[in-house]
């Protein structure tokens, strides 16, 4: 994907917390993070300069992908899940089965306030997962203080240091009825619920008295204490008993498209999402219906015991025919998470018609903007040509062909110059100008709208020449000019070659800069392969007994020096190459200067 795809993608990032995933060349996932904000967070990896292992990455990227989620919290979590299951190179590797802890309020005759990571079917409460480990633990302390329970073993037959210190209710003192620890539980779980105003405030007042008292310790105590409160206990949701595993499947349409998302809800947490999109032929209840079936009947997709759709959908006909509970959800938790996956098949649907967009601003609109500049009818077809040679040494050239604006691979062509003896721009542009439209008035195939030379008047000017005197052919010839730091400027054109200044913010310069870096690097690689196999055989010319026959063998086989270096003598006498050959290729090629 290109950096200008890349740029309008960064355009379309949401200002929402979420998780954004990496991905490479190959496709594969190389990176999982979150951000509170999608757009500053994913803007920054593509903005100034970067250090280590960041910039690595950073090279790496060449597309990604992001999810909405209702928080910054469910980002963290849902991070997590995701690297656990793609397990990308440059992220921290957690091991496997390592989660988020809660805090559970256990189920017994004195129940306990604990920290664990697992969550079991017992009839305890579970409030979590909290991403903080260490702000969990320091909350847990604080309502151990506030709300104590049992602290202690317990059936110590005597009232243990922590029921003097009020971290415990006392249960080896004296029997704590029922309604007394049922009182107590309330109380935490109404805390772990959020209902923290009055503790929080209590807090910041005690804070306040001990910075006044100058005991800046025991303020910094308090404030923490307010922190790990912000950090864990607001916002919570109390999980309970409530496992149940859910799907929830959400649409967007627009433009006769439909966007739909899958969001995976498992042990209460958010763990997957799966997205798809397709051109939409039935109403988008019909087509999101269809969909929900076709998935459930790959046998890597199982039906949960719960699935949640938009009101607008059969429930009964989902019910029955996937035998399983289907729920619109009109409030709450379940709503809200509805609502996300419909606001991620948006973000998706949305992104796609901005990238086709772009597309068709950086390809057919440029090209039409392109035309209007330089007076031309609609140039469907341009072929840019630039030589290449180092000090008149191995002289090449190399054309390539844009058609509607994309870069047409299959009509890309390289030349060896043949005529032309050290560095002569005009005389190699005539050459090759001469060979390419000779050959295609011979072969009567289609000729270009525009001819880009990548060079000045010289360059143009000897291609006009053989074009019209020559060939007689009127084809359009303008000249890719750069800057003093080697940029693309503009173009020359006309009778005059006078410049023709394009707007550096245009489709038409960004058209006219990707031909130019384009038609660069196509002849710079196909001098450098010359310049190379020109080396190579030069070496083994010099060679008593390695003719025509054997040196091609050697050069399509080994392809480079190094590595004919480092064969061994056996690797060569399979080619067909006689031992003796062999030997004397191997001792000439190690007493001569490596390069």
């Amino acid at each position: 994907m290109s950096r200008e795809i890349i740029e309008h993608k960064l355009a379309l990032l949401p200002d929402l917390p979420g998780c954004y995933i990496m991905k490479n060349k190959a496709d594969d996932i190389i990176y999982i993070g979150k951000a509170k904000k999608l757009k500053n967070r994913v803007r920054s990896y593509f903005r100034g300069e970067h250090v280590g292992k960041t910039k690595r990455l950073v090279e790496d990227i060449v597309d990604f992908e992001t999810i909405v989620t209702g928080s910054d919290k469910e980002a963290l979590l849902l991070e997590v899940t995701l690297i656990q299951k793609h397990q990308p190179k440059y992220n921290i590797r957690l091991k496997r089965g390592t989660s988020y802890p809660y805090l559970k309020i256990t189920n017994e005759k004195d129940p306990q306030l604990v920290i664990t990571s697992d969550v079991e079917k017992d009839g305890a409460y579970y409030f979590g997962p909290y991403p903080d480990v260490w702000a969990a633990s320091e909350t847990k302390q604080l309502i151990q203080k506030i709300y104590p329970l049992r602290k202690c073993n317990g059936h110590q037959n005597r009232a243990c240091l922590y029921y003097h210190l009020g971290q415990c209710i006392g249960p080896c003192d004296h029997e704590v009825s029922k309604e007394e620890y049922d009182a107590q539980i309330r109380r935490i779980k109404s805390f772990l619920n959020g209902n923290v105003t009055d503790i929080k405030r209590d807090l910041r007042e005690k804070m306040q008295e001990a910075a006044e008292d100058m005991n800046y310790e025991r303020a910094a105590e308090f404030r923490d204490q307010v922190s790990y409160i912000e950090r864990t206990v607001e916002k919570q949701s109390i999980i309970s008993n409530d496992f149940t595993p859910r799907d929830f499947f959400n649409y967007y349409m627009d433009k006769g498209w439909i966007s739909i998302q899958v969001f995976f809800v498992r042990q209460a947490t958010l763990i997957k999402r799966e997205a798809t999109m397709f051109p939409i032929i039935d109403t988008p209840e019909e087509e999101l219906m269809s969909f929900i079936l076709q998935y459930y009947q790959d046998s890597n997709n199982q039906i949960p015991k719960e699935v949640y759709v938009p009101e607008t959908v059969d429930t009964a006909l989902m019910e029955e025919t996937l035998e399983t509970k289907v729920h619109v959800p009109k409030q709450g938790r379940k709503k809200e998470l509805l609502d996300l996956t419909g606001k991620n098949s948006e973000l998706a649907l949305k992104e796609k018609f901005r990238l086709i967009e772009m597309k068709e601003q950086k390809t057919t609109g440029a090209i039409e903007e392109l035309s209007a500049i330089l007076d031309l009818p609609y140039i469907e077809r341009i072929e840019a040509f630039d030589h290449s040679n180092i000090q008149g040494t191995n002289p090449v050239s190399a054309m390539v062909s844009f058609k509607d604006g994309i870069p047409d691979k299959t009509n890309y062509r390289k030349y060896k110059i043949r005529t032309v003896v050290g560095s002569n721009e005009y005389a190699t542009t005539q050459e090759v100008i001469r060979r390419r439209y000779s050959r295609l008035l011979k072969e009567k195939r289609e000729l270009p709208d525009l001819i880009l030379m990548d060079g000045g008047k010289a360059q143009v000017n000897a291609a006009v020449d053989v074009l019209e005197n020559e060939l007689s052919l009127s084809i359009p010839v303008a000249g890719m000019v750069k800057d003093q730091k080697h940029r693309t400027a503009g173009l020359l054109f006309g009778d005059d070659l006078e410049p023709v200044v394009l707007n550096p913010r245009s489709q038409a310069f960004h058209l006219v800069q990707r031909i130019q870096e384009e038609v660069h690097r196509f002849a710079i690689t196909f001098h450098r392969n010359v310049r190379s196999k020109n080396s190579f055989t030069s070496q083994l010319d010099d060679i008593r007994g390695v003719g025509p026959k054997t040196r091609t063998k050697v050069l399509r086989h080994f392809k480079s020096m190094k590595r004919l270096k480092e064969a061994e003598i056996e690797e060569m006498t399979e080619l067909g190459i006689p031992e003796e050959v062999a030997r004397r290729i191997k001792e000439t090629l190690l007493e001569s200067p490596s390069k």
